[in-house]
């Protein structure tokens, strides 16, 4: 159930001007870095692996998987750009939609799934009232799963990282990603302290779904809210997962990235930060990392029965 302060916060979210919302948000992120730092962007207790863990298929040294919240229309304008980027350096993921904040473009789906990306749904809008009540998720849960039936899709995500983890049985889902291993930058900052899948059991024989929990820090946080200008906190984090051989699950955004060629707004980065660090895992990771969709990791992981923490 989500905090009550939370349920409060999201009443009058719309009735705070953006930029005032991101300066609020800018100056509790800089306390927050300094209270957290012993747990984030790295936090030591996620890098025990699996009870009966043995290894990624082919050997490999780690899981890497990318994956996309797309948040608003803006985003879709930047989906291809991060795609195009994304196929030329070898790489795949996931692009989550909202199918009831814009409307989600059919040709852009046929487009991604036509290239080989996987299309998830990021809820039904973005408004953080999911997890409110039980029954504002039951009403919403029969739209999440008429869209994800129309998608094909099989991933889930809910918007703002809330959760709960039972509800989420609900959907029919194959793997969920409304998690992360280490991350007090989120309205609901419970992490899960691991940076591998986990199965979330339904209690019923096979029944259940695999969630994938984010393990490398939101472009958001990083660039947006942080305000850092180069990719060493992705680096380092990417590194110290190799090191202990997990899965790193990156969420950026298009809504945040600036693809032209002008100057940055108040809510984005460039492009550049993005494609500098695909080609660092590319180099100097090549051949190491075990990258598939994350439908696909999910199917591995289920049928490798793999036991949670």
């Amino acid at each position: 159930m989500v905090k009550p302060f939370l349920k409060a916060y999201y009443q009058v979210k719309p009735l705070i001007p953006r930029r005032l919302q991101i300066a609020l948000r800018r100056a509790v992120a800089r306390v927050k870095l300094r209270i957290h730092s012993d747990v984030w962007p790295i936090d030591e207790r996620a890098g025990i692996p699996p009870k009966n863990w043995k290894a990624w298929p082919g050997g490999k040294r780690f899981a890497f998987l990318l994956t996309h919240d797309v948040d608003k229309e803006v985003g879709q304008e930047r989906c291809r750009h991060l795609a195009v980027l994304e196929q030329e350096l070898g790489f795949t993921g996931s692009y989550n939609f909202v199918p009831e904040r814009y409307p989600v473009r059919e040709e852009l789906r046929n487009y991604l799934t036509e290239k080989g990306f996987e299309v998830g749904v990021h809820g039904l809008n973005h408004d953080g009232k999911y997890y409110n009540t039980y029954r504002i998720f039951k009403e919403r849960s029969y739209k999440i799963n008429q869209y994800m039936k129309d998608w094909d899709s099989v991933g889930f995500r809910s918007p703002s990282m809330l959760h709960n983890l039972g509800w989420i049985h609900g959907l029919n889902i194959k793997y969920d990603s409304s998690t992360f291993d280490t991350d007090p930058f989120q309205p609901q900052p419970d992490g899960m302290r691991t940076i591998f899948p986990f199965w979330v059991s339904a209690g019923r024989g096979e029944e259940g779904y695999v969630e994938l929990p984010y393990t490398l820090p939101q472009d958001f946080t990083l660039y947006i809210l942080l305000r850092q200008r180069n990719i060493d906190t992705w680096k380092r984090k990417l590194d110290w997962i190799v090191s202990k051989g997990g899965m790193a699950l990156l969420l950026v955004h298009p809504d945040y990235i600036n693809t032209g060629k002008g100057r940055n707004g108040n809510e984005e980065y460039p492009l550049k930060f993005y494609g500098d660090f695909l080609r660092y895992v590319q180099k100097a990771y090549r051949g190491e990392y075990y990258h598939v969709l994350p439908k696909d990791l999910a199917r591995f992981w289920k049928e490798n029965s793999l036991t949670p923490l």
